[in-house]
């Protein structure tokens, strides 16, 4: 397929050169094009095209996959200026593979389904490991017969492919995920807290829980991290906070109370004030550790 790729981060590079690899036809647009390029040259995406602007991807494009930052960022990038919206013909696909609010993944579906192009809002689990691996679990919003055509993209990506529902479903299961996970995140810093506070082996307290009911991915990553004190970002801290901000927001618009989240919310806010932002969100622990430091 002539797929255009837009999002050439810590996930969007591997995934774009699985594309390639799996014999797709890859375009590319990004931001900063000449770091872009320098991809094509190293090799990293050898026989991807460069495209000018994203309506020149779209334009040669039978689906075009984005994996970016905010709602905002994919407003943008389909309806702003040059944006894909105007180089798609009737047909194309838009995949976006981002975190966004629920309601943009709706509106976008309703604007591009006026000009005949389809949408499926497609975010994603498993960081840039399962993105390097092609492990990727994909949560699907939009219709049946869109997702049926973008399918095989999919499987070249990930390991799992759950079709929610209609547009805007897919990202509401990846707001249920990252409540979960962060909060896992969360729990985790406070088992190692307590366990300093007691002046235990945090590497053998983590090699129980892994042992027993408390094993986890999250415990396993994201603990193994706390224990090695090693905060470099995995994932950045301030996209689990934006993520939040997006869960916490259809809390208050629907009038769901969500307890936990709420106060995890709460800390990632701590996390980001402290200026940790773009470190590793397990750096949630060094956030409990400024709070017991500080004098009463």
């Amino acid at each position: 397929m002539k797929v255009g790729f837009v999002g050439l981060g810590v996930m969007g590079v591997p995934m774009a050169g699985h594309l390639l690899k799996a014999g797709h036809q890859v375009a590319i647009w990004a931001r900063r094009p000449d770091a872009a390029q320098a991809l094509i040259a190293d090799g990293t995406l050898a026989g991807a095209e460069l495209c000018a602007t994203p309506a020149a991807l779209a334009a040669r494009s039978e689906v075009v996959i984005s994996i970016i930052t905010a709602s905002a960022d994919v407003e943008a990038l389909a309806f702003g200026d040059d944006g894909l919206a105007a180089g798609f013909a009737p047909g194309a696909i838009h995949v976006d593979m981002s975190t966004i609010a629920p309601a943009t993944a709706r509106a976008l579906a309703a604007r591009y389904a006026k000009q005949g192009v389809g949408w499926v809002d497609a975010p994603v689990s498993g960081g840039g490991t399962g993105a390097r691996e092609a492990t990727l679990a994909i949560m699907a919003g939009g219709e049946a017969e869109t997702l049926a055509r973008v399918r095989p993209l999919f499987e070249v990506l990930g390991r799992t492919v759950v079709h929610i529902g209609p547009a805007g479903a897919g990202q509401v299961a990846k707001a249920c995920n990252q409540m979960i996970m962060v909060a896992a995140i969360q729990a985790s810093a406070e088992a190692m807290h307590l366990a300093n506070a007691h002046g235990v082996d945090l590497a053998a307290v983590q090699r129980a829980l892994m042992g027993g009911s408390a094993a986890s991915r999250v415990m396993e990553v994201m603990g193994g991290r706390m224990v090695a004190r090693d905060f470099g970002a995995g994932i950045e801290a301030r996209l689990h906070h934006k993520d939040f901000a997006i869960l916490m927001g259809e809390a208050v618009g629907l009038g769901v109370p969500l307890p936990v989240a709420a106060q995890v919310w709460q800390q990632l806010n701590a996390l980001m004030a402290s200026g940790m932002g773009r470190d590793d969100t397990s750096s949630l622990l060094r956030v409990l550790e400024n709070m017991a430091a500080r004098p009463s």
